[in-house]
């Protein structure tokens, strides 16, 4: 299962050559996985902090394909590729939504700690979280 969020490119993103920074990318890919938690998991960032699980990100990818410019109007395409107990990762496309064109696929891998950092299986501490987010999973 996929979420969407719509976003728009600002002028402050943008490097000396008039594209988007490249780190930038990842500000857009967590957009995308916050609102993706809100609207098909049912709960944010702040909501699963709050009951002790954090969410430390310990992997990311990015394929640039195609430069995002200034004002461009982009569509972030999320899921959730992969889960165990101990890890998450979501994949992302992001989209350019006037033409459709891909701009660039990434991933990120959290792992399930708490407060303290400390490694925790999120199937066994906390499985109504689990369960909400295993059944998003795409494969």
């Amino acid at each position: 299962m996929t979420h969407d969020t719509a976003l728009r490119t600002r002028y402050g993103e943008t490097d000396q050559m008039g594209i988007i920074y490249h780190p930038n990318y990842y500000i857009y890919f967590e957009i995308g996985r916050t609102e993706f938690l809100r609207e098909k998991g049912g709960m944010s960032y702040k909501d699963m902090e709050e009951a002790g699980v954090m969410l430390p990100i310990v992997e990311t990818h990015c394929k640039y394909r195609v430069p995002a410019k200034y004002d461009d109007e982009l569509v972030v395409r999320t899921m959730v590729k992969n889960m165990t107990a101990a890890r998450i990762t979501f994949s992302y496309q992001l989209i350019r939504a006037t033409d459709g064109v891909l701009l660039a696929e990434g991933e990120t891998t959290s792992a399930f700690t708490n407060k303290e950092g400390r490694p925790i299986n999120l199937k066994k501490k906390y499985p109504d979280i689990y369960d909400r987010l295993f059944n998003f999973i795409s494969y």
